[in-house]
């Protein structure tokens, strides 16, 4: 494919996310957007627009386009590894929405076929929190080492119900999700906490469905070690009755706390980044606040341009590779194995 060529691009999915990866492909000027499909256009209104073929069923889709470059998928949980997998074949480059299948055996059936596939082919998740104002310029300030190394990490990410705003049930039936809070909502924190620290290679767990009583979990209290010695400490949960992101960062030399995310929803309240820099012989225990509040969120455009720039200049995936979501995967499904009970309770 040439530079200077637009991506011939179809969506899979036209959900709130489908709706949204559109707006962001049409705000990169990278896209010839030919082909969506969703299973009910009733609910998930066609968007206007010249010469766009659409579809009841994904797989028609990727039967009948035959001029297609690339797919964005934003199908639920059951769909996301067999679409994936049905694209690759048809050697067309796959930009998939998390978690990128319902389990890790399931992702290795996708990294399996991309390995086998044109190795010019892209494949990325979509793990747009990297791209949020507060977790950019944290890192920044934590990869600048003003601030010395981490020491630990606590994060709590939850909402108020498993469904919520009139989504469908599926999310709440392991057979079609793979899992409940932890891998819908629970899996952004999990990976920023990566991103920050590196791999975990210590998990203990309490995962459990005790309040909503469906077939996956509605909270899941994690502490992890990673590899060079940051304790981190995650809480995601559907019983979180006011919504809530906050993650805190603690250093040698200061904190990071990381509180609200910009979202569709506007729930999780406004996103800001509080960086704290102590001195504690000299503060006693009062050190100096510095308060950045973020009214955008360019995550969205962001992920979606740099996927438009590894498929047009063949550059690698740094953020959302297959590496990383099969390393997600397998750290979620220790996480459910951590825990005696809950993995008794998945051997159902």
């Amino acid at each position: 494919m040439k530079e200077s060529n637009k991506i011939k691009a179809a969506i899979l999915g036209y959900g709130v996310v489908g709706k949204k990866r559109h707006d962001s492909m049409l705000n990169s000027k990278s896209y010839d957007i030919v082909a969506i499909s969703d299973k009910d256009f009733k609910i998930h209104k066609k968007p206007s627009g010249k010469c766009i073929q659409y579809f009841d069923d994904f797989n028609d889709l990727l039967d009948s386009v035959s001029n297609l470059d690339a797919v964005f998928i934003s199908l639920p949980n059951k769909f996301a590894a067999k679409a994936t997998i049905n694209a690759l074949k048809k050697n067309l480059h796959v930009f998939c929405e998390k978690p990128p299948a319902r389990n890790a055996k399931e992702l290795l059936k996708v990294r399996n076929t991309l390995y086998k596939s044109d190795k010019k082919l892209k494949l990325m998740y979509g793990f747009n929190h990297r791209y949020h104002h507060s977790v950019t310029s944290a890192k920044a300030l934590i990869d600048s080492k003003k601030f010395g190394k981490i020491i630990n990490m606590r994060g709590v990410y939850g909402k108020s119900q498993l469904i919520t705003f009139n989504q469908t049930d599926w999310r709440t039936k392991r057979e079609e999700s793979g899992g409940g809070v932890l891998l819908d909502q629970g899996i952004h924190m999990l990976d920023l906490m990566i991103f920050f620290g590196g791999e975990f290679n210590k998990i203990h767990s309490f995962v459990s469905n005790s309040f909503w009583n469906h077939d996956v979990e509605d909270n899941a209290f994690v502490l992890m070690k990673s590899k060079s010695g940051i304790v981190s400490q995650l809480h995601s949960s559907a019983t979180e009755w006011r919504h809530k992101f906050n993650l805190e960062i603690n250093l040698e030399k200061g904190s990071m706390i990381l509180s609200g995310i910009l979202s569709g929803s506007k729930s999780y309240g406004d996103e800001k980044l509080r960086i704290i820099t102590a001195k504690p012989n000299e503060d006693h225990g009062q050190p100096l606040e510095q308060v950045n509040k973020f009214n955008k969120d360019p995550s969205w455009d962001t992920e979606v341009k740099n996927f438009s720039e590894s498929v047009l200049k063949n550059k690698i995936i740094k953020s959302g590779s297959i590496d990383q979501a099969m390393y997600i995967m397998r750290l979620i499904e220790k996480i459910y194995n951590s825990d005696p009970s809950w993995k008794k309770n998945l051997s159902k």
